[in-house]
């Protein structure tokens, strides 16, 4: 059931973001439908399945997946060049600033970010709901989210010490975390609901996902994660796995699918595929 929910949602939003970069053209407009091809699209996925809980129309989740996958893919994009993180593989494919130049995937980006405001504004919901969506996502998307934990990431590399569990749990909860939440929370803002639980939900998620993350980096197979591992080992970052060891750092991950899968509980059954994701996040192998 997961697993034909999450192929539907792979579907459906790769449709909409198709849909959304029709009227595009040049070499920005490649560089964009190049990077937001592929993906495991978990963020979209927890879009549909809380709009589906909450009752919102399907044609309204499937843009407000696109818009939160075109962040995602910002980032990516961004996170690739030599300025950061400096990768030249993303999901088995040569990263955007070796396909093309780094100028392409600067404004490739930036591109990506602006039309994705661009599709939560014409969302045919309600005003308040609109801006509701568009306000928590420059939230989780800048400073005091997905950037702020982007910026904290580059400051570790220069750190006269390694993080401390506190510290890398609030990185990632920016860097990792923050558009995890939003995507979670978006059925709920959708359609006018409390999010908490969501909330809730998504907090243990994302810390679980990154814990995965970590784990792979570790004991993934490279040709299957599409991507260099072993990264953070290589430049001496501390992670979960390095501050945990390997056996805590799984406990942990299963704690917090646990946590994530009782926050669902006030949707009961229908919460099902969500509670799938949460169990997904620690199985899957890339």
């Amino acid at each position: 059931m997961f697993q034909a929910a999450l192929t539907d949602a792979q579907t459906r939003v790769q449709a909409a973001l198709d849909a959304s970069m029709k009227p595009l053209d040049g070499i920005i407009a490649d560089a964009m439908r190049y990077t937001c091809t592929g993906g495991k699209r978990l963020r979209a996925f927890l879009v549909m399945e809380s709009a589906r809980l909450h009752g919102a129309p399907t044609d309204v989740a499937d843009q407000t997946a696109a818009a939160i996958e075109m962040i995602h893919a910002y980032s990516l994009v961004h996170d690739d060049l030599p300025c950061m993180d400096n990768d030249d593989l993303r999901r088995g494919m040569p990263t955007v600033h070796i396909q093309w130049d780094e100028p392409t995937a600067v404004l490739t980006g930036d591109a990506l970010q602006t039309l994705a405001f661009e599709v939560l504004a014409d969302l045919d919901v309600a005003p308040d709901r609109r801006l509701a969506l568009i306000s928590t996502m420059a939230k989780a998307a800048g400073a005091s989210g997905m950037v702020l934990g982007q910026a904290l990431d580059i400051a570790a590399e220069s750190a006269p010490t390694p993080l401390t569990l506190d510290e890398i749990t609030r990185l990632q909860a920016g860097k990792t975390g923050a558009l995890i939440e939003w995507s979670a929370q978006a059925g709920a803002l959708l359609s006018g609901a409390d999010p908490a639980p969501l909330r809730d939900y998504s907090n243990a998620l994302g810390l679980a996902f990154q814990i995965a993350d970590d784990i792979l980096d570790i004991e993934g197979d490279a040709a299957k994660a599409g991507k260099r591992l072993q990264k953070d080992a290589d430049a001496g970052k501390a992670t979960f796995v390095s501050l945990l060891g390997m056996v805590g750092a799984k406990k942990r991950a299963e704690e917090l699918v646990v946590r994530a899968c009782d926050a669902l509980s006030p949707y009961g059954d229908e919460a099902d595929n969500l509670k799938a994701a949460a169990r997904f996040v620690i199985d899957r192998d890339t």
